[in-house]
């Protein structure tokens, strides 16, 4: 049994860490960077891939290099993401929007009216805007009215039932449609209906509108790491378990702050380490604030973490910023012991949908130059249940993002059973699509196409989190809470950080960026806050000691 002990120890004594950080996205880097920022380098980041940014991620084609994951800044007032790039000299600014026009067209290669095109969209804003009234103002909708797509769409209904003519209700009804598909890609939904309605106006949009960063998104990836030395970021390290707080964790902290083995029964043990925990409140043994050889007597390592090669990491605390989509997938063997119930609960009720973009890189420009966006106006009237025959349908637009560089986007299940062909087949497609649009049977080939598979990748399982019908923004709040071993410890064991987990500002970066300072500022605060004493010495009773208080005005 000593010959266990010894060994159990001794590998104990590897990777030992204040913090482990799982994931080496934007929130993990975050806080990694706050941590460095306030002098605490006592921490390891752990990340499933070959490379940090997580959902951040851009290749180069022959000529560009093009975004797989996020897109845009969105917004400017109060964005962490804005003020970083600004900083760095990545965005200018004095930022001047480029002109920006849109056209629509039908299958028969007809291009509606701008008036048209202005009015619905006019009103689909004005709908949207009203749905999100009913968080902000707290009153009730329509009777069976649930999601967003049913009110929208009651909306848009009474709204057409004012044209006489059927071709214009028509034509305006498959704008309203394409304008909701968009907003599935924006929203992170297969269908509008998904999304709850009471719900929608939780997401709280800063001022300033999307912007690009010129060099690319990924670029913010440089500032947010040139301060983490490399040795703090393993990658190829996928985590398998948590042991957030286990017996074998207490005994081996047992014996590290006693210093000797019991003879007794693992039963008795445990029951020492209760008192000695208690004997020790006094001290603090959470290592922030300390100097490494201090650091080093009093850390208690409560948790260690497992990863796929057999290696083990041991910590005070850990920063867990696994996506949603895998946590939906592994949370009830990834945590020992298990996630509290509301937590799977939480993790249950959301909803973590995919979104995929087709880039098409040409080698001449062919569309109009003074046009920036085609959306595609799709006649789905006749619904089939091959979605073989109807994925591609769900594509709303395609974007200009130079004049050789295209940009559509998909949700739902369209974009998961796009993630099933081949780019040959995607690359068709759309072309396909151009000339039927377009009107036009020499829109030529792409030379390259890329097409990104967010629900396949086995470290998202997805793209972003939307609260879905019978969720709400609580459940965002539970999946941030932080657990603790136990009541009398000050700070938390297992912290969660991630766009998932910030109840305003979720499935943006910004969201994810404040999530991971957050969870590293809680981990920061000093045990013992200092009281403010008002001191009195004159009063000998309580009206003596109100006239000594000096009030200022």
């Amino acid at each position: 049994m000593g010959d266990e002990n010894l060994n159990s120890q001794i590998k104990y004594e590897v990777n030992k860490y204040n913090v482990i950080i799982i994931g080496a996205g934007i929130a993990g880097l975050a806080a990694a960077n706050h941590f460095i920022k306030n002098g605490m380098d006592d921490f390891i980041i752990l990340e499933a891939r070959n490379r940090i940014g997580g959902r951040i991620i851009s290749i180069p084609l022959k000529n560009h290099n093009v975004e797989l994951g996020a897109n845009y800044i969105h917004g400017v007032l109060g964005n962490p993401i804005y003020e970083l790039a600004t900083t760095n000299g990545l965005v200018n600014i004095i930022n001047i929007p480029k002109p920006h026009k849109v056209i629509a067209a039908t299958e028969d290669g007809k291009q509606v009216p701008f008036g048209v095109l202005h009015e619905i969209h006019e009103a689909y804003v004005c709908f949207l805007r009203r749905c999100e009234e009913y968080f902000l103002c707290q009153y009730l909708p329509p009777p069976d009215i649930h999601s967003v797509g049913e009110h929208i769409n009651l909306e848009a209904t009474i709204y057409l039932e004012r044209l006489p003519s059927s071709e214009e209700k028509k034509l305006r009804r498959l704008i309203f449609d394409c304008l909701l598909k968009r907003e599935t890609c924006i929203s992170g939904c297969n269908s509008m209906d998904d999304i709850d309605l009471l719900e929608l106006g939780s997401y709280t949009e800063l001022q300033g509108g999307n912007i690009v960063i010129p060099s690319g998104f990924s670029s913010i990836l440089g500032p947010m790491t040139k301060n983490i030395t490399p040795d703090r970021i393993l990658s190829n390290h996928p985590v398998i378990k948590i042991k957030w707080d286990s017996e074998e964790h207490s005994n081996l902290r047992y014996f590290e702050d006693v210093g000797e083995e019991s003879e007794d029964s693992d039963q008795t043990v445990i029951e020492d380490f209760s008192k000695a925990t208690s004997e020790k409140a006094g001290d603090s043994s959470e290592g922030f604030g300390k100097t490494p050889e201090k650091i080093s007597k009093k850390l208690s390592y409560c948790v260690e973490v497992v990863c796929e090669n057999g290696q083990s990491f041991y910590a005070n605390h850990v920063v867990c910023t696994v996506p949603l989509g895998v946590l939906k997938e592994t949370a009830a063997s990834l945590f020992e012991p298990a996630l509290p119930q509301y937590k799977l609960e939480s993790i249950e009720r959301l909803l973590f949908g995919a979104v995929n973009k087709i880039y098409l890189e040409y080698e001449r420009p062919f569309l109009n130059p003074d046009v920036t966006e085609m959306m595609l106006l799709w006649d789905t009237t006749q619904i089939t249940e091959d979605i073989s025959q109807m994925w591609y349908k769900k594509i709303y637009s395609f974007v200009k993002v130079t004049e050789t560089l295209l940009l559509g986007w998909l949700s739902g299940k369209e974009a998961e059973y796009m993630e099933t062909l081949s780019t040959e087949e995607v690359s068709s497609t759309c072309t396909k699509i151009l000339r039927k649009f377009l009107n036009d049977p020499f829109v030529p080939e792409p030379q390259s196409c890329v097409c990104t598979s967010w629900k396949k990748q086995p470290y998202t399982r997805g793209s972003y989190t939307a609260i879905a019908v019978g969720a709400s923004q609580s459940d965002i709040e539970s999946l941030g809470q932080p657990l603790f071993r136990n009541v009398h410890d000050k700070k938390p064991v297992l912290l969660f950080a991630g766009e998932h987990t910030h109840s305003s500002f979720y499935s943006t970066v910004h969201g994810a960026f404040l999530s991971g300072q957050a969870a590293a500022r809680r981990l920061l605060t000093p045990d013992v806050t200092s009281e403010n004493v008002i001191d009195c010495p004159a009063s000998s009773d309580l009206n003596t000691w109100i006239q000594g208080i000096q009030l200022d005005n």
